[in-house]
């Protein structure tokens, strides 16, 4: 092979894993803040003595299964009635909205202050619903709940006495799962979101750094959306657009992780990718749309430079695709390298980036309560899981990178709540897409790459082809039999 594309790919190697390294380093540093910051809690304040009024609004999008748990659950609270209002925003069009207006009705009979508002196109998709409603809300705070989400009657009564501090903006809860032991990818799935809640949320808000609503299982000030300008529909997050105008604007937020929410994982692995896709092209989108008014701003340099790799942090999968085709050119460029070498160079690299990943979410586990070894035998599922999601997530930071806003394809959910629940049956099942067949191209290719390492016994490459094998290969198969998740 000519010398200098030896070079070249030796370097870009270096690069993508250098680079992942980085990601791994700030991922530590999460993990050191949140020990850093446990103190910094803030005190539950006492009840108010006049509770103000409330608005929750449960934005629907044909929701077929899960519609009538949601609304009923919403309905439970425990929340003085003439304080409290609840809104159905309802863009349905199938018979969810018929269910929907049933349920509506029923709930009305008993008293029940609801209103089922139904649009006839989705404009705005969700951000259109939420601001649709909100034109019409008569509380002074705004209460959300997707359609997977099933609050508990004490909900509002943990959150609202939060904002007898009038500079807090919004109150975040931390979402828990109401499927967490269905399937190995509800596991998995369960504890990257226990990783983003537990660690990066806590230690965020403890430090003043920026942090964001999650679209569900919070509560707003209407004050503070309408003068960070409203909901915007011009990225696929906009919660996340939301969250960094408010703070942008003053607004202080809050992240209780004491409170919890359990809400219905995606269980179709292609459903999962939706959603995943949804997240990491908005980010982007996000990060386009804002960044220059993030890094203008007074805060300091380190808010800054935190937010900018929060909102970045998904251009990480465009570095693993590029690492997944040089990963084995360059180990066989290597092969006659020393071992001094590799152990000095590669090996670091190697472990800040995988080591990190062990560590930041064992220590979620332990952070939300449950055993270390949740995240220790998990360990090579979540980063065969997050390497599968490469091809996947970089499609999505691609088209962030040069498109606005997109068509908002919401996650189905399938009321899955325990392990005899089926979904086989259902509908609104997500196709698959291009990605799939790439993926089981980087299977074979990983297959291959890994029997030929393992003839020419280059035995420490073993592994971390592994990683990538597994990876590909896990996430392919559940696509094309997304019956085996």
């Amino acid at each position: 092979m000519d010398p200098l594309f030896s070079r070249l790919i030796l370097a870009l190697y270096y690069f993508f894993l250098g680079s992942l390294a980085l990601y791994g380093v700030h991922r530590l540093a999460m993990v050191a803040l949140y020990y850093r910051t446990r103190a910094g809690s803030i005190p539950r304040p006492p009840e108010p003595e006049s509770w103000p009024r409330v608005t929750v609004q449960l934005p629907l999008y044909n929701e077929l299964y899960v519609a009538t748990r949601l609304v009923d659950a919403v309905c439970d609270l425990d929340y003085p009635q003439d304080r409290l209002e609840i809104q159905v925003l309802d863009d349905s069009t199938d018979k969810t909205r018929e269910i929907v207006e049933q349920r509506v009705a029923h709930q009305r009979s008993l008293g029940v202050d609801i209103h089922h508002l139904h649009r006839r196109d989705r404009r705005g998709f969700k951000a259109g619903a939420l601001e649709a409603g909100s034109r019409r809300a008569r509380g002074q705070l705004l209460a959300v709940f997707d359609a997977d989400f099933v609050p508990r009657p004490d909900f509002l009564r943990r959150t609202v006495p939060y904002f007898v501090d009038p500079e807090i903006g919004m109150v975040q809860a931390r979402w828990d799962h109401l499927n967490r032991a269905y399937s190995l990818l509800t596991r998995v799935q369960s504890i990257f979101l226990d990783g983003h809640f537990v660690i990066e949320h806590a230690a965020r808000n403890r430090a003043g750094l920026f942090f964001n609503f999650n679209g569900t299982a919070g509560i707003w000030r209407r004050e503070a959306i309408a003068k960070a300008g409203g909901w915007q529909h011009d990225t696929l997050t906009e919660d996340l657009d939301l969250s960094y105008r408010a703070q942008l604007a003053g607004w202080k937020f809050l992240f209780l992780p004491q409170v919890t929410v359990p809400a219905e994982l995606p269980v179709d692995v292609n459903a999962f990718k939706r959603q995943q896709f949804r997240w990491a092209k908005g980010s982007i989108q996000t990060a386009r749309k804002l960044l220059g008014e993030i890094l203008c701003s007074p805060f300091g340099w380190w808010v800054k430079l935190e937010a900018l790799i929060h909102l970045t942090c998904n251009a990480a999968y465009l570095l693993m695709v590029g690492l997944s085709l040089l990963v084995f050119p360059a180990m066989l460029l290597r092969a006659d390298t020393d071992w001094p070498l590799l152990l000095l160079v590669d090996l670091p690299l190697f472990l800040t980036a995988s080591v990190s990943v062990l560590v930041f979410y064992v220590v979620s586990q332990i952070g939300a309560g449950r055993s270390w070894g949740q995240g220790l035998r998990y360990l090579v599922p979540l980063m065969g899981l997050g390497i599968g999601l490469a091809v996947n997530n970089a499609r999505a930071v691609l088209e962030g990178l040069v498109h606005k806003g997109g068509v908002f394809e919401r996650t189905p959910k399938y009321r899955i709540e325990q392990s005899g629940d089926g979904w086989r049956g259902k509908g609104y099942r997500v196709p698959r897409d291009l990605s799939v067949l790439i993926e089981g191209v980087l299977a074979v290719c990983f297959v291959l790459c890994f029997g030929l390492a393992w003839v020419l016994d280059m035995w420490p490459s073993l592994f971390f082809l592994y990683l990538f094998l597994h990876g590909y290969t896990y996430v392919f198969l559940l696509s094309v039999m997304p019956a085996r998740t």
